[in-house]
């Protein structure tokens, strides 16, 4: 294995399309990255140079200490599976595993070894004499992640390869890459636009949109801690709420003034971090399930009033869907606290928004200048269990 280092990677296609724009940061050795985005971000792009399918405009690639940026696919020693399996319909599961090793002229003995090691991780194993049509969906990407797995690469690449499966085998299969990864130890570079992949299956995250890269982080640290307004609503399920917000002064004490509504702030939140001003034009940002629901005659502090505009029922959890000052708002919450509110769509209903659990992005750079007080620290939520974004 080795470790893998991009520096200044730019991509610039006919007609001034940038594909990629000063992409930088190392996979170590022996570690699991993911490249996250939506589509057109630029991750298979990225991928694609580090394999050598295409020439970087500006920038370099190291693999393993040694500058690769122009060696040919062949030279760089990687392993890569694609988002279809690919294999060969005319080779049985064996001859599949073992035709990159035989390419290399391996002894048999040798080839049987590497073929039988591989397809016991996977569980491929009794599979060995079947032919492609004679698997199922999932069995044929564990041949195909196998085929790559057998040769002894340096990096192994993956381009959403598990993107195509129903959801109950990718569910399985994201536990099985998680334990092939730990029991084979191998440097992998993993494209895929699902963030539930990235969270529950990276050692550390490349957050990547516009051919740019937003931030580079583990998993529960991007979470807790996003440094971007993108970087805050697309990773999280249900996503982030985001309101346009100005900061006011009033009665000697400040707050958030959302549409018609305030929420008031404490001393601590308004002087850590950077310095924000009165009057500037900030959004705020506030997860789901830390946003608690209340009854339409309450009273109080940082009470929020709307109307249900629809709800979703997910089993042991309730998505409420509330208009409220403009725009619509997300609340997650557990069944049991769902059923004391009303569910009819245009029925009023509020919400109380509590300032330790803001974000504020300033509205011109999209930076953040505030975490939620709790930000990188275990947090205890309002309402329910913190969605499906936190770490296995």
């Amino acid at each position: 294995m080795a470790e893998l280092r991009l520096e200044k990677l730019s991509r610039r296609f006919k007609g001034g399309i940038e594909a990629l724009s000063g992409v930088s940061f190392e996979v170590a050795d022996r570690e699991a990255v993911f490249l996250l985005g939506p589509s057109g971000a630029g991750k298979t792009t990225t991928l694609r140079l580090v394999a050598g399918l295409e020439v970087p405009t500006e920038g370099s690639i190291r693999i393993g200490g040694r500058d690769v940026t122009h060696w040919q696919p062949r030279q760089r020693n990687l392993a890569m599976v694609y988002d279809k399996h690919s294999l060969f319909p005319h080779l049985t599961v064996f001859d599949n595993l073992a035709y990159p090793l035989r390419n290399r002229k391996l002894p048999n003995a040798e080839i049987r070894s590497r073929v039988d090691t591989v397809a016991e991780m996977l569980q491929v194993g009794e599979l060995l004499g079947r032919y492609p049509s004679q698997l199922s969906g999932g069995q044929m990407q564990r041949v195909a992640i196998g085929r790559a797995l057998v040769r002894d690469a340096d990096v192994y690449l993956f381009d959403e390869p598990i993107s195509h499966l129903d959801a109950k085998l990718r569910a399985r299969m994201r536990v099985e890459f998680k334990r092939l990864q730990r029991d084979f130890q191998a440097t992998m570079l993993y494209v895929s636009h699902d963030q539930l992949e990235a969270m529950t299956m990276a050692d550390r995250i490349v957050l990547i949109n516009r051919g740019r890269i937003e931030q580079i982080a583990a998993p529960q640290q991007l979470f807790d801690c996003p440094e971007t307004l993108f970087a805050a609503t697309f990773v999280g399920e249900p996503a982030m709420n985001t309101f346009a917000a100005v900061l006011t002064e009033e009665n000697g004490g400040f707050g958030l003034r959302v549409g018609s509504s305030r929420i008031e702030l404490d001393h601590d939140w308004l002087t850590s971090g950077t310095a924000i001003s009165p009057e500037a034009d900030y959004v705020a940002g506030i997860r789901p399930q830390h946003i608690t629901l209340a009854g339409a005659d309450e009273a109080g502090e940082n009470l929020v009033r709307g109307r249900v505009f629809a709800v979703e029922t997910l089993g042991s959890r309730i998505v409420f869907d509330i208009e409220a000052e403009g725009t619509v708002v997300r609340i997650l919450t557990t069944v049991d606290i769902g059923r004391r509110f009303p569910r009819q769509s245009g029925k009023p209903i509020a919400f109380r928004i509590a300032p330790e659990f803001l974000y504020l992005f300033d509205a011109r750079t999209g930076h953040t200048v505030r975490h939620a007080q709790f930000a990188g620290r275990e947090a205890k939520p309002t309402n329910s269990a913190a969605p499906g974004a936190r770490r296995q």
